[in-house]
């Protein structure tokens, strides 16, 4: 039987793109960073475009999935993942991905593709006339170092949003902590739809309050036990109780928790913060983009 493309159904495809994610996951090339922890988060985010996910693309051998491409959240953006086996698809996925997953204006297309260092795809994309744009370092906490606690300041608690899980707090919060602004608007609807994966905890969700009550810092973690790692999203701090080591405090504490469910590293994000905790490099992500005339 042939290889078959269809769309992504979002009700429906969910759960079985979440499962091939799982299944191909590789520590070289970290499913060139389409992590199901990475694919779950974006379809709660507030910025999510869930009108046009019917463009991501699967491919499929006798009914099992091994190829998918994605946005992140909107068109202009591509992920492109697929079995080992079937990487002599990439050049149709990518075909799909230009049709599909473009952005249209003014009479031009443009796509941004993003994959890491050792995917695979640079050649490719090199070939098609993509250029290399810009470039993070994807970084992981190996928990074998061991965690270096630091002390709460004074009047400041840490919760889980099993203890407490006030909406408008954490609205205010990443609202702030994301420098949005001092005053959040009143859509306490997109932080209810951020917890609303079907991976998301909220036991692993870390808070710490400040002495007025306000959340000061919020650290989400999600957890892959099979592949045994986690995944930090998202991480603010209020600007006013910045430098109070309070991002370091909440990462830690929800790193230990992933311990608990077989976690044995975690990716965070790129800046010096990171490193500073003692995140290493362990690959890079590669942001390709081309712009052609329709």
């Amino acid at each position: 039987m042939p290889i078959t493309y269809r769309r992504y159904r979002l009700l429906a495809d969910f759960e079985p793109v979440s499962q091939f994610l799982i299944r191909h996951y590789n520590t070289t090339h970290f499913n060139g960073y389409l992590l199901q922890p990475f694919f779950e988060y974006a379809h709660t985010h507030p910025a999510f475009n869930p009108k046009m996910t019917h463009r991501f693309g699967i491919w499929e051998d006798n009914g099992i999935i091994v190829g998918v491409t994605c946005y992140e959240m909107d068109l202009g953006e591509c992920l492109i993942a697929s079995d080992p086996a079937y990487i002599h698809l990439w050049p149709t996925m990518l075909d799909q991905a230009e049709c599909e997953l473009s952005m249209t204006m003014n009479g031009k297309r443009t796509l941004k593709v993003m994959t890491t260092d050792k995917q695979g795809l640079d050649e490719l994309l090199s070939k098609r006339g993509y250029s290399a744009v810009y470039r993070e370092n994807i970084m992981t906490f190996d928990y074998r170092k061991g965690f270096v606690d630091r002390a709460l300041p004074e009047g400041f608690r840490v919760i889980s949003l099993e203890d407490e899980n006030d909406v408008r707090k954490i609205h205010a919060c990443l609202h702030q902590g994301f420098d949005h602004g001092p005053t959040p608007d009143e859509d306490i609807d997109c932080r209810l739809l951020m917890q609303s994966g079907p991976r998301f905890r909220k036991d692993l969700t870390t808070v710490i309050v400040a002495p007025d009550g306000s959340y000061a810092c919020f650290a989400g973690m999600w957890v892959d036990p099979i592949n045994h790692y986690a995944y930090l999203e998202p991480l603010a701090t209020v600007p006013q109780y910045r430098r109070l080591g309070l991002a370091h405090i909440a990462l830690t504490e929800a790193m230990k928790k992933t311990v608990k469910e077989g976690a044995k590293y975690c990716y965070g994000g790129s800046r010096e913060f990171y490193s500073a905790m003692g995140f290493e490099t362990v690959g890079v992500r590669v942001f390709w983009e081309k712009t052609w005339t329709i």
